[in-house]
């Protein structure tokens, strides 16, 4: 009566060990490719786009050169005040808002709506004549962490008809010189006056030339006469930093 109960036992105890075998098996194919795709994915991770997260001033044990934006960046401000060449005077104080995110290294990012506080370091009004002439100086940069030094200067005023178009030159915003059309018009206007006296005394010849020259002198100041530089609030400027902008509060 005991035997059958023996061999019950023996019989189950077997099949226990066999399900282990093939259990541990069946892990065993498993961990290689597990730990393959671990190594594709390590193998895939350089080349993945880092974690967007904005800077906050801290290090986090990571090199000064990580949060560096580096020189050449261009990005687009917004005045948050008028400017008028007529207007303002040497060393009046301004400022900006960015309109676009400053990227550094590792994903790090300043974003939007960081306002930069400068400084008009020279002015030329147009006046009766010549062109006016604008130099902004940009001093600092205001963050949520605190404020860094800035370096950069204006490189265009994109949509801004009443300036000379093309790249600035040494951040100078130059205002356009009068239109064809006001010239001529001025022209017209001085032939006639210099007209009127040979007209009175009936000399066709002395009429000619004092149209002609007449028409001369009122296109030369024409010419000559510029218009005021007027920046509206909301006006856009584009930047170039001149030096690294470091996104960390030492």
């Amino acid at each position: 009566m005991n035997k059958p109960i023996r061999s019950t036992a023996i019989f189950a105890t077997a099949v226990a060990f066999s399900g282990m075998v093939i259990s541990g098996a069946a892990r065993a194919q498993q961990e290689p490719q597990g730990s393959q795709d671990s190594q594709t994915t390590a193998m895939r991770s350089p080349n993945a786009s880092p974690e967007l997260h904005p800077a906050d001033g801290g290090r986090h044990g990571l090199p000064l050169e990580v949060f560096a934006v580096v020189p050449g960046t261009r990005f687009l401000v917004a005045l948050e005040s008028d400017i008028n060449t007529k207007k303002v005077h040497q060393n009046q104080r301004f400022h900006v808002k960015t309109m676009e995110p400053l990227e550094a290294g590792k994903g790090i990012y300043l974003p939007a709506g960081a306002e930069i506080y400068g400084h008009v370091s020279r002015v030329e009004p147009a006046g009766t004549t010549g062109k006016a002439k604008l130099w902004l100086t940009f001093d600092e940069i205001h963050t949520r962490f605190g404020k860094l030094p800035i370096v950069a200067e204006v490189t265009s005023v994109p949509g801004d008809h009443s300036i000379k178009s093309g790249p600035l030159q040494e951040g100078v915003i130059e205002g356009r010189s009068s239109t064809q059309k006001d010239s001529a018009q001025a022209a017209a206007a001085g032939a006639a006056m210099g007209a009127t006296k040979g007209m009175k005394d009936k000399n066709k010849k002395e009429a000619a030339q004092g149209a002609a020259m007449g028409a001369l002198q009122a296109y030369l100041m024409e010419v000559g006469r510029g218009q005021e530089l007027n920046l509206p609030k909301g006006a856009k400027l584009e930047l170039e930093l001149e030096r690294a902008l470091y996104l960390v509060q030492e």
